[in-house]
């Protein structure tokens, strides 16, 4: 007999596949504290949490027969995923519950945007019979600009052809092809915002789309343009939205979330008459919190009984004896990836894998997720993408994946070199994982560096001229940005170069804006392993 303990509220219909098992006793006990569940976590055999249990490493050692952890939604920040993974224990989340019901959110906003129903009932409810102050527009013939074309990105663009919409889309891992199946016009996030005459947002917050849309893309936008966002707060700078609505650019906009949960009373969002707001509705619906339920209940079952599961979102499984050899490489993988990302521009079309030394020797193929992770989390965010899935999130945008072995590989130490092609350039880079020194990456393109893949990289790329580091150390000097160590490597004398700096804490947009600015430097890019 299997037990299941349920930590926090989760739908009873949800859970009655589980109820209904002869093998499975379910007991539900919610609102305990980590001591609390620490008592008793031992008896059972899968533990079910959705976002207020934090499942600790402390909770999961006291969980001697856990084989796993379902979570009821999307995150699993609630849960110590390498914990779990190193005692064997699957962590499983519900990805497509809450698609539909955003969706649906989304469009609820934009139309209560389009006819100003949240304010024309107020008046109306008030005693004010006002039918001349709330001229609405249609959804018919206008363009929708659609930023990220994931699971609920393309449900809304579905939605909106429907209405007779022109969907302009933009994500940078959406095959052409595939959009033009779909009825999505691919565009730059620069045309979308100075054609379209609604927008809305779908993409994870991450460094490169926190305030996407700021005081730059306003100041381009076409007049009249309304907003949507029911994906993360932080994506659309709010402070530069106000101005924006003040100044005219932007008739209306609808925010289902903000940048800092809950926001202040005092939030400009709450008495600005062009404003609608609701307090993270996207997921609060009857069959969303079902669906979830249903999702990871069914998983939970399959696994407890060693049925094929999906959804796990740690470490799949290896050979022993491969994975003993393997694991040292495997965060080496996830960063190298996830630098080459941070370097390059355009579109990931092909990824290759080269190992050298005994990797060389190997099936190397398990290392791939942890590339594709560290590549995919920069663009879709960590939320999003795991070991498992990252396989399945390539193949839906047409990356290829390529395995080489090393012409060196023989005589050469264990290295893994990748490359990273996009549809505008192809950079790579190479690392090494040695016992007691830890992961190091040791080539940048065609420049040896040692480097610890941590903190804060500014890779700048420049003329080989007298003068220049002298340039650079005064504008990071200038914005107090200590450099912690500096690299610099040339090919010949007064040719390319490149300058490679640790430094103590992330530069701002305007620091990398003033580096840019110096003679002879040709390109910067910051990387964070953080």
């Amino acid at each position: 007999m299997f037990k299941v303990l349920v930590s926090d509220p989760i739908s009873d219909f949800g859970l009655q596949q589980l109820m209904d098992a002869d093998d499975v006793e379910v007991i539900k006990q919610t609102g305990l504290s980590e001591s609390e569940l620490i008592s008793i976590i031992g008896e059972f055999d899968a533990l079910l949490v959705r976002s207020q249990t934090t499942v600790t490493e402390r909770i999961m050692e006291a969980g001697v027969k856990l084989k796993v952890i379902g979570r009821a939604g999307v995150g699993v920040d609630n849960i110590d995923l390498e914990a779990a993974t190193n005692r064997g224990i699957i962590v499983i989340n519900a990805p497509d519950g809450n698609t539909i019901t955003t969706c649906e959110h989304t469009f609820a906003m934009m139309m209560a945007l389009a006819r100003h129903i949240p304010q024309a009932y107020a008046k109306t409810v008030d005693g004010q019979w006002d039918r001349k102050s709330f001229l609405g527009v249609e959804l018919r013939n206008k363009k929708l600009g659609v930023f990220g074309l994931g699971r609920i990105g393309l449900e809304v663009s579905k939605r909106a052809i429907a209405f007779g919409m022109t969907v302009l889309g933009y994500d940078p891992f959406m095959p052409e092809e595939r959009a033009k199946q779909l009825g999505i016009q691919l565009a730059t996030l620069d045309e979308i915002v100075r054609t379209a005459d609604f927008m809305t947002v779908h993409t994870p917050l991450t460094n490169e789309t926190h305030h996407m849309i700021s005081k730059p893309q306003f100041e381009v936008m076409k007049p009249g343009m309304r907003i949507i966002n029911c994906a993360r707060g932080g994506i659309i700078d709010e402070l530069a939205l106000i101005d924006a609505l003040d100044e005219g650019i932007v008739a209306g906009a609808a925010f289902d979330v903000f940048e800092n949960e809950p926001p202040a009373p005092d939030h400009p969002f709450f008495t600005h008459p062009k404003m609608i707001v609701t307090p993270h509705l996207g997921a609060s619906t009857m069959e969303a919190q079902e669906n979830v339920a249903i999702d990871v209940s069914e998983q939970v079952m399959h696994i407890l009984r060693n049925e094929p599961f999906k959804n796990a979102v740690n470490i799949p499984s290896i050979p022993p004896e491969l994975l003993n050899k393997l694991q040292p490489y495997f965060k080496l993988c996830e960063h190298l990836g996830n630098s080459l990302a941070q370097m390059t521009d355009g579109a990931v079309r092909e990824i290759t894998i080269e190992c050298a030394g005994e990797l060389a020797d190997l099936d190397t193929t398990p290392l791939s997720p942890y590339v594709l992770k560290g590549v995919l989390t920069h663009h879709l965010g960590a939320e999003q993408v795991n070991i498992v899935n990252a396989l399945h999130l390539a193949k839906q945008r047409d990356i290829q994946l390529v395995f080489q072995k090393s012409l060196f590989s023989q005589n050469a130490s264990s290295e893994i070199t990748i490359r990273l092609k996009t549809t505008e350039e192809e950079r790579w880079v190479t690392g090494s994982s040695v016992a007691g020194i830890g992961d190091r990456l040791i080539k940048i393109g065609p420049y040896p560096v040692d480097l610890s893949p941590q903190g804060h990289l500014l890779l700048i790329s420049q003329q080989d001229e007298p003068g220049i580091i002298g340039q650079v150390g005064t504008v990071l000097g200038a914005n107090g940005i200590n450099i912690a160590s500096m690299q610099v490597g040339r090919q010949e004398v007064g040719g390319s170069a490149v300058m490679i700096l640790e430094i103590d804490h992330q530069a701002s947009k305007t620091v990398i804006e003033e580096l840019k600015a110096i003679p002879d430097i040709k390109r910067v890019r910051e990387v964070n392993f953080d």
